[in-house]
């Protein structure tokens, strides 16, 4: 908790710096990220000894998968690792939006742990009870959100912001608010868990969205600059730019053992805990619809699962060749690290817009 340093400023005034959103931000990037590197191969060989045969792979999947066998799974734990140490050592401790990300992070990572540990042990690809699975999920989230709404000046804490217009505000109430925040923080941790699929798709446009959620947060945190771009101003917001940095720092890390081919995978453990943490920044920081744009890539991947199964189910047809939109491509003959790229760029692009709305009002 580096943060209490800066009440020694009157005696060191060097000290001051670490009163700086800024300042912070950059060492809890660097913290993670050299956590992850350090602590990373360690807990790789753990991983494949206790593992044995790595995570399972789906028997209809593309060919080309079936050649990651052995991959040990649950790589999130280092992520996890990494943020949430550089998170505590950084971020002011007082600061409630920082406990409540933090918490429905480890939570859906929990959850995302138990589902991976019965898929190594049990040697298949279901888990545990979908169901049971998504009513935790909804829980943790509608909890969330109501800490959320508690800990947001009175005036905007039911607000729900629409990008590109500076004065349309949907004042949603305390009972819509909250569904709108499970739906928001549950969805996105599933849409990163379906984008989770290949190797480095999934953690580059989750750093790509924490970079710029990053960027939100320390704007909307901050009196001059929300004034200046006419966006909500919400007070200790700012102080969630440490934890994007931390995910950021932590994702360059993984990454580094995640680049094809893969050393490890992320596994629920990794995709579910990422997803829930930048759907309760995006709650906390009144950006929901944001969210939508910044991680398109994660709902056209969705957006596929339930056209296909809805097309499967009332016409007998599919609509895509396999189901995430990543694997259609796989099965239309793109090599994977094409995919993979070309869904990072189109990321980058989506980041790019999302941006542009605090801008163009």
């Amino acid at each position: 908790m580096l943060y209490l340093l800066a009440e020694l400023s009157n005696q060191a005034p060097v000290f001051n710096l670490f009163r700086y959103i800024t300042f912070r931000t950059a060492g809890a990037v660097v913290t993670a990220m050299l956590i992850v590197f350090l602590l990373g191969p360690s807990l790789i060989n753990s991983l494949r000894v206790r593992q044995g045969k790595g995570q399972p792979i789906r028997e209809d999947g593309p060919k080309s998968h079936f050649s990651k066998k052995g991959t040990p799974t649950m790589g999130g734990l280092m992520i996890l690792l990494g943020l949430c140490v550089a998170t505590l050592l950084w971020a002011n401790p007082y600061n409630p939006y920082v406990w409540i990300v933090l918490a429905v992070t480890l939570s859906y990572g929990l959850i995302g742990f138990y589902d991976d540990y019965l898929k190594v042990t049990k040697r298949n690809t279901s888990g545990f009870s979908g169901r049971f699975r998504l009513l935790l999920e909804l829980l943790i989230a509608g909890i969330a959100t109501y800490a959320i709404m508690v800990a947001t000046a009175p005036s905007i804490s039911t607000s729900l912001t629409v990008p590109f217009l500076k004065d349309v505000v949907i004042t949603l109430g305390p009972v819509l608010f909250v569904c709108l925040g499970v739906f928001v923080i549950a969805g996105a941790g599933n849409a990163v868990n379906l984008t989770d699929g290949l190797d480095g798709l999934a953690i580059v446009p989750v750093m790509i969205a924490a970079a710029t959620f990053g960027l939100i947060a320390y704007l909307v945190g901050n009196r001059i600059f929300s004034e200046y771009l006419q966006i909500h101003f919400v007070p200790g917001a700012g102080e969630l730019a440490v934890v994007c940095g931390a995910l950021l720092g932590a994702g360059l890390g993984f990454l580094w053992f995640n680049a094809p081919p893969a050393m490890i995978f992320m596994g629920d453990t990794g995709s579910l805990a990422l997803g829930g943490l930048l759907g309760s920044i995006a709650v906390a920081v009144k950006h929901e619809i944001v969210l939508a744009i910044v991680g398109g890539l994660f709902v056209l991947e969705t957006v596929s699962v339930i056209v296909q199964v809805l097309s499967f189910k009332l016409t007998g047809k599919r609509v895509f060749r396999m189901a995430p939109l990543h694997h259609h491509f796989e099965q239309k003959g793109w090599a994977e690290p094409t995919v993979v790229v070309r869904f990072w760029i189109i990321a980058v692009i989506l980041a790019l817009v999302g941006l542009a709305t605090l801008k163009l009002r």
